[in-house]
């Protein structure tokens, strides 16, 4: 699955839309795909922790943390609750901390950059809205594919052929 971007984008390419190349790859699964769920939140990671503590098979949070620089979303904590419920991966349109112990989780990681600095909890954000940023619109319910290639989107789940 070293190449799946690359691959789908070949297979499919009426069917993807390629965000922009901003994120890094930081989880140690690589490769990584599923269901969209959305965050939208500003600095306050409330949200984030709560969606990763349900259930997340086949699923990828999708953060939109409108590009802080300030403050990490996401830390080891947050990464190992989200490998324990299952969930495929996060892409965060802003910052992660803890970036050792996620190098060694089995849960994909995309994220623009890293900052040590936690986040104020104050319950804010929204859930399952569609969020823009990166180019493109990512719906709850449509699909995200991510490798160290780059980050897809698609309205439907895309396999490989065998």
């Amino acid at each position: 699955m070293e190449n799946l971007t690359p691959d789908l984008c070949d297979e499919y390419p009426d069917l993807v839309e390629l965000v922009e190349p901003l994120f890094s790859s930081f989880g140690a699964r690589i490769a990584f795909g599923g269901e969209i769920v959305t965050v939208k939140c500003f600095e306050d990671n409330s949200l984030v922790k709560e969606e990763l503590a349900k259930p997340g098979a086949g699923k990828v949070l999708v953060v939109d943390g409108g590009a802080s620089m300030r403050r990490a979303l996401m830390g080891d904590m947050i990464a190992e609750g989200a490998v324990k419920n299952g969930w495929e991966g996060v892409v965060i349109y802003g910052c992660i901390r803890d970036v050792d112990i996620i190098m060694e989780l089995d849960l994909g990681v995309q994220a623009i950059n890293t900052v040590p600095m936690k986040t104020d909890k104050r319950g804010e954000g929204q859930l399952n809205i569609p969020v823009t940023f990166a180019g493109v619109t990512f719906k709850p319910g449509a699909f995200v594919y991510a490798d160290n290639n780059g980050v897809i989107v698609s309205p439907q789940a895309l396999s490989l052929p065998e």
